[in-house]
Parts: structure tokens; sequence; C-alpha cells
């Protein structure tokens, strides 16, 4: 199947200010792409990319004073078919685990593993290790969390979610997060594009956000927000948490003025 993303913002900026902006497709899904990311800025303004220390593909640009409009729009080929469920699947000893892994045991900005530990240990520690295991703290988050957008607060961490029971997709996926570090998973935040492929449509869209999880040997698709397989996930960055991987890095104050994510399937002669 074939799946159109992109995105249209406009932040409203006092003065230059420079910006690092995390919005294209994770190169792991490069092969993937069949109408490559179309992009601008307006007003135009001079823009250059690297990656950074995830492997994410980074735009850095400065933002004029006034209104500034950033667009993207690609077309990627998917499978179809939902995220994989590996009932067996394994959790590795952490003296077996790959040296890139362990970054993705500690604690980080918005996943405090030493204030959840005791907690994580009391709830879920007797359960039988592995993906079983994995998929209990996401029913636990799924259903702990209410999901408000009118309650979103961008500095709300996993142990304030824990005790405030409210959050948006990237609340849900910090607690677990979390919760996994706690008991030696490795775990890793991950946001992009999730169209409504499958399941009812629910406007307005959005970016979304979800984690991967480390075991027998592979990163695995974990959603506690939706807590369903779903289809046609498309990673644009993956972190420790949000602070790894804003949209938008703003090196100076902003507004932003409007926001819009597309995300939906098209024909193949489209």
């Amino acid at each position: 199947m074939l799946i159109r993303y992109g995105y249209e913002m406009t932040l409203v900026c006092q003065q230059p200010t420079a910006l690092v902006c995390l919005l294209s497709v994770h190169q792991d899904r490069a092969a993937d792409i069949r109408a490559p990311e179309t992009t601008f800025t307006t007003p135009n303004v001079p823009v250059s990319t690297y990656y950074d220390l995830f492997g994410n593909l980074c735009r850095r640009l400065v933002a004029p004073a006034g209104d500034f409009t950033i667009w993207g729009d690609a077309t990627i080929e998917d499978d179809g078919q939902r995220d994989p469920v590996i009932p067996g699947a394994r959790e590795i000893p952490v003296p077996d685990l790959p040296s890139d892994c362990l970054a993705y045991l500690m604690g980080s900005r918005y996943c405090e593993t030493d204030k959840l530990s005791q907690v994580a240990w009391d709830f879920f520690g007797s359960l039988p290790p592995g993906w079983r295991r994995v998929q209990a703290i996401c029913d636990f988050v799924h259903t702990h969390i209410r999901f408000d957008y009118m309650q979103a607060r961008a500095t709300r961490s996993a142990f304030e979610v824990f005790h405030e029971r409210v959050g948006v997709c990237r609340d849900f996926a910090h607690l677990a997060v979390a919760f996994c570090r706690c008991l030696n998973i490795p775990a890793r935040y991950v946001n992009g594009h999730l169209g409504d492929i499958g399941v009812p449509v629910v406007d307005p869209m959005d970016f979304s956000a979800w984690m991967e999880v480390f075991l027998d040997g592979q990163w695995h698709t974990f959603d506690p927000r939706n807590n369903v397989p779903r289809i046609g996930r498309i990673v644009v960055a993956r972190g420790r948490d949000a602070a790894d991987v804003p949209l938008i890095n703003s090196f100076g104050p902003h507004l932003l003025k409007s926001f819009r994510v597309w995300t939906y399937e098209v024909e193949k002669s489209q």
C-alpha cells in the first residue's frame, strides 16, 4: 500500500531564530519512499542537514522575524501489515545486551527511573519476563492514563503522569518506557506518523508517539496509547525521550500559529 504523509507548521518569531527540525522520515525507511519528500519554507531560507547521535535526520535553519511556514510532503510504500506480535520474544540479561542498548536502560529527562523503580518492580516484577511483561506494562499504562488533548503539558514527566493520570500520546510512551527501563528492559521513545488506516478516522491528525523495546535481539513496536497493533507507522525520530526528538527545537522564543498533519492511504496511480 502507499501512504501519503506530510505537515505544515507556521511559527511567529519576534526576531531571527535558529531552529533544528526533526520532521523527515527516518533513514531506515529510505528504500520505501516512492514520492520523495518535497519541503519548502515561506519565506525561503537556507537549510542544511545533519544526522544526530541517534541517527535522526535534522534540518538546520534560521527563521526570520514574523510568520514562518515549514511544509513537507512525501509518499511511502508500506507492507500494509499490522505491528508484529511475538509473544515468545524474550528479555535479554543486561550483561548480554549490545552496548548500544545500554543508553536505553538509563533514566532521562522525562523518564525518571529512580522515582518509578519501586513502583515498576511492585507492579510488574513478579510477571514472567519477556513480551507478555512488556504488554502488561502497556495494558496498565493504557488504562491508567486518561487521554486528553486539553490537558497536554510539554514539561510533564513519566513520574508526574503516573500520579496525574492524564496526558497525550507522549505521556503514555514516557511512562511505559520508564517502567521498562526500571525492569532492565531497553526501551526507546519514537515519534512519527500514524494515520487512521484500518481504524475509525479521528480528526484532526497529529504526529504520534510510541515506543520500541529490545527483546530477543531486535527492537519491537509497542503502543501504550492505542494498545492495539496498527497499520502504517512511519518513524520520524527515535531517542531516549521527547527531549531528544522535538519536532522543532527553537533556540529562542516563538509562537505556534498553525499546525496541520496528514497521513492517509492513496491509490497506486496517485
